[in-house]
């Protein structure tokens, strides 16, 4: 099954980082958070990704292209004009970047990849979130649902600490950053049949999220599977600092194939 990843938008509520990069490019660790999400794939046996891109997308074709050079040891000899590599680490993926276009929507980015999916079952997420969620159960619930989309529903976790007072100033109870506050919302990783390109009826302008998945809900064809674990979006510099920390430190819940 192949993996699709939204990787054209320009990441406005980032741009420390995004008038250098596109969003999916921004590094934890080192490594691009694009990255981070292909392994989690990856961990689970799915090692074949579609990336949609757009805005800035010569650095991730480049990514890409580099990829081996970029993660080798090497021996460059100028006399010779040769280039000789050592250590080298690989991963076991085959990647096609398509350009889609600056300014097309999700549903746009999706239909412009129709060709390279064919008539098969595929999955689909955002480029700047990751999650602990385990993809296989995720395709089970889809299958045993008869569903055209499966999507992942998450709760997100408070910006603030929640704190629970009496009628005096004593606090009752406190909790940091508890989960929010009980609402369910899109966090991407989707299971799709190739039924979705019938609901992709406005070409490049095709919101996603839009007509497609409220039409799909209408006749009861979108399925919510729910992940209670760990889930986060990249969509400011202080979710980026967080996530750097929680890599730093060893304690990343996503980075399942460390464990």
């Amino acid at each position: 099954m192949k993996v699709v990843i939204l990787a054209g938008g320009f990441g406005t509520r980032l741009s420390e980082e995004t008038d250098l990069r596109p969003k999916p490019m921004v590094e934890i660790g080192g490594y691009p958070i694009l990255w981070h999400i292909m392994k989690t794939y990856s961990h689970w046996g799915f090692n074949e990704f579609v990336i949609l891109t757009g805005y800035k997308s010569h650095i991730i074709k480049d990514y890409f292209i580099n990829y081996y050079s970029r993660y080798s040891d090497v021996t460059v000899d100028m006399a010779n004009n040769s280039v000789e590599f050592h250590k080298s680490r690989s991963e076991p993926w085959k990647v096609t970047v398509l350009y889609t276009g600056p300014n097309t929507m999700t549903g746009g980015r999706l239909l412009r990849a129709k060709d390279f999916l064919g008539e098969s079952r595929f999955m689909l997420t955002y480029g700047d979130g990751v999650s602990d969620v385990n993809i296989p159960k995720l395709v089970a619930f889809h299958e045993q649902n008869g569903a055209a989309v499966t999507l992942t529903t998450v709760q997100p976790a408070g910006r603030f600490g929640s704190i629970d007072l009496g009628n005096d100033s004593i606090v009752k109870s406190f909790k940091e950053k508890p989960v929010g506050d009980g609402a369910w919302i899109n966090g991407g990783f989707f299971v799709m049949e190739s039924d979705i390109f019938d609901y992709l009826t406005y070409g490049d302008g095709t919101v996603l999220e839009r007509e497609p998945l409220e039409c799909l809900a209408k006749i009861g064809r979108l399925h919510a599977y729910r992940h209670n674990g760990f889930w986060r979006a990249m969509d400011t510099l202080r979710d980026k600092n967080e996530l750097i920390d929680m890599w730093t430190e060893k304690k990343a819940p996503w980075a399942l194939w460390t464990k």
